[in-house]
């Protein structure tokens, strides 16, 4: 449907033709554009939004391959000016380098190596991003920890928040100068904070966020409350950010299973815990009657919806799932801004920065 300038009221076309135009074309665009679900893959948006996507610097951890960070580099380095990777483990990055650029030979891949447990680390990482010249328009924290025995990391932090939420919030903050030098009059960059509906499950304990208790410490429901504070995070990101930047959490979906995967694949669980718990069935097979499963490419991409969809542009804050906005779908424990400004608080001071907008 086409939109007609002259159906407008005197006092819309006060604001200049040149404003005007300017959402017209935007009211028109977003009527066009396709309707994405839980089938959806990273590359279907990508390629959606690939004047959105191109020249653009995008930032993505926990990119090991064929996971769903990997297939969202992947797929966003298609269009865009220059994608870093990142991981501990430097043999990790070179292949997840390699299959990407197998796929798309003149992707500009950077290898960024960062280990999220480690302040001291993301601190050498952010310097490291903040020499590369050109702003960072979209920052996507997808890393989390694999699971396993409580095992304090070097700043002696429980690392599954270090991961998922102290070490993201430390790069999140040093990284944020050029972060906000992306910032134009037609664009606002992005910060993708990557969740789960498994927040549903358990709360953010501000008692115990930093100093866990060993005799109750759950790995699984660990998982589930540091999952509540990446939309915590997000929510009071763009809170703060007021504009400069958006901020966005979501559930990829099927990544619960992934995470189970992962944990049997290091060692740190066994097969039979996650069959007692009916994730797995006798056969140590997916349980596709307890959860509904994803493809990688169509887990990534509510990631990609985040960082690039302009439907969402007015809607930072915002948890999305299937590639749509479903903030009815966040648990109430995740809803309380008080929390979400005592976790911030606290956040700033275990990495020692106050963030500035």
């Amino acid at each position: 449907m086409a939109v007609c300038v002259a159906h407008f009221t005197p006092s819309f076309r006060a604001l200049g033709f040149d404003v005007l135009v300017s959402r017209l074309q935007f009211i028109n665009t977003n009527m066009s554009l396709p309707t994405f679900g839980f089938s959806t893959t990273a590359e279907e948006v990508a390629d959606t939004f690939a004047d959105q996507v191109r020249g653009k610097n995008v930032l993505v951890t926990g990119t090991s391959l064929n996971g769903i960070g990997f297939e969202t580099a992947r797929a966003i380095a298609k269009y865009a000016n220059m994608v870093i990777i990142t991981g501990y483990n430097s043999e990790r990055l070179q292949l997840s380098e390699d299959a990407i650029k197998k796929d798309i030979p003149n992707a500009n891949i950077r290898q960024l190596n960062v280990d999220l447990t480690s302040l001291e680390s993301v601190r050498k990482a952010a310097a490291e991003v903040n020499g590369y010249p050109g702003p960072l328009h979209v920052l996507i924290h997808n890393a989390a920890y694999g699971g396993g025995p409580l095992k304090p990391t070097p700043d002696n932090l429980e690392p599954q928040m270090a991961t998922a939420q102290f070490g993201p919030f430390l790069l999140t903050k040093l990284l944020l100068p050029k972060i906000l030098a992306a910032r134009s009059a037609t664009y606002t960059p992005r910060v993708v904070i990557v969740a789960s509906e498994n927040h549903q499950y358990a709360g953010v304990d501000l008692k115990t966020v930093v100093e866990v208790n060993p005799e109750t410490y759950s790995t699984m429901g660990r998982y589930a409350e540091v999952k509540s504070a990446n939309i915590l995070f997000a929510a009071e990101l763009a809170r703060r950010a007021a504009g400069k930047l958006k901020a966005f959490s979501l559930h990829p979906g099927g990544e619960f299973v992934l995470f189970l995967f992962i944990a049997l694949r290091n060692g740190h669980l066994t097969q039979h815990s996650f069959m007692s718990t009916g994730a797995l069935t006798p056969e140590g097979l997916p349980n596709e009657a307890m959860v509904k499963f994803k493809t990688i490419p169509q887990g990534a991409a509510t990631t990609v919806f985040a960082a690039f969809d302009t439907r969402i542009e007015d809607q930072s804050g915002s948890y999305l799932v299937d590639c749509v906005v479903a903030n009815e779908k966040i648990a109430p424990h995740c809803t309380n801004e008080e929390t979400a400004k005592k976790l911030w608080e606290i956040s700033e001071e275990v990495v020692g920065e106050k963030f500035t907008f």
